[in-house]
């Protein structure tokens, strides 16, 4: 595992990477977009190729010898097999959709694993001028201010967020919105935001209590949060219970309170 004091440099570096691809997202935002389509509703612009671009090259003068792995370049090139060589992990712009419809919910996501363990993460809204930093054993932040989960202990009086993936066949519609129709019997209510990492950022701060993905792209949308929710107080774990697992594209997070309550209610709508 790195050292306290590589992290410290890891974490700078990574900020000043969030923060000029910030720039480009911030200005691109309020442009006309030119989109192209991954799939049926998976969407990807210039400033996603941009900010991937910039956020890469950033990092390789300062680390060549780290690996890389990005949502475009592997849309573009195939999947990257994660291993245990130190490897930043970006999505350029999550929230694509939302970016294109003027919806404030925007971010670039980097993360930093090492032995495949997410030990960096930056998650920085540029459109709301939110930075959520965290590194491991050093605690989580929003601009520089100590962030916490919630002390939620009771799913009725819960916040869940949730999203609806990318994937639009019957039969993982009907497993999404069967699960949803479940789950709002359970908590307070669901919040479906169109940003995975920023939902785990919402549930590190503490304006939300618990956050479940499945289907989601790839390890970009989670490696910088799940660091985040960690040094917050929180859990990040597989929806079945298990441990996480980065490349799985399953997760949720809660406060530990919340934790097996809520995999108790998942299971029951046969997750």
């Amino acid at each position: 595992m790195a050292d306290k004091v590589s992290l410290d440099q890891f974490l700078a570096a990574a900020i000043d990477a969030a923060q000029k691809a910030g720039e480009v997202i911030r200005k691109g935002f309020y442009e006309t977009k030119h989109v192209e389509h991954k799939g049926q509703v998976d969407l990807v612009t210039e400033t996603d190729k941009r900010c991937e671009e910039l956020v890469f090259n950033h990092l390789k003068q300062l680390f060549p010898n780290h690996k890389f792995i990005g949502e475009e370049t592997t849309a573009a090139n195939g999947v990257t097999e994660l291993t245990d060589e130190p490897t930043w992990i970006v999505d350029p712009v999550d929230g694509t959709t939302n970016f294109v419809h003027g919806f404030p919910f925007v971010c670039v996501s980097i993360g930093l694993t090492i032995g495949k363990v997410p030990v960096v993460g930056v998650v920085f809204n540029p459109i709301m001028d939110e930075l959520f930093t965290g590194a491991q054993g050093k605690g989580a932040f929003l601009n520089g201010k100590p962030i916490k989960v919630s002390t939620q202990s009771e799913l009725v009086t819960a916040l869940l967020l949730a999203e609806a993936g990318v994937k639009r066949d019957k039969a993982t519609l009907d497993d999404a919105t069967n699960r949803i129709n479940s789950l709002l019997t359970k908590v307070r209510s669901i919040r479906i935001s169109g940003s995975c990492a920023l939902d785990l950022c919402s549930v590190a701060c503490g304006r939300a209590d618990i956050f479940y993905e499945i289907d989601f792209g790839g390890p970009w949308d989670v490696a910088a949060g799940v660091v985040i929710i960690r040094e917050a107080g929180g859990l990040a774990f597989d929806p079945s219970g298990k441990d996480l697992g980065i490349t799985s594209q399953r997760i949720a997070v809660s406060n530990a309170s919340l934790k097996e309550l809520f995999v108790e209610a998942l299971r029951l709508t046969n997750v």
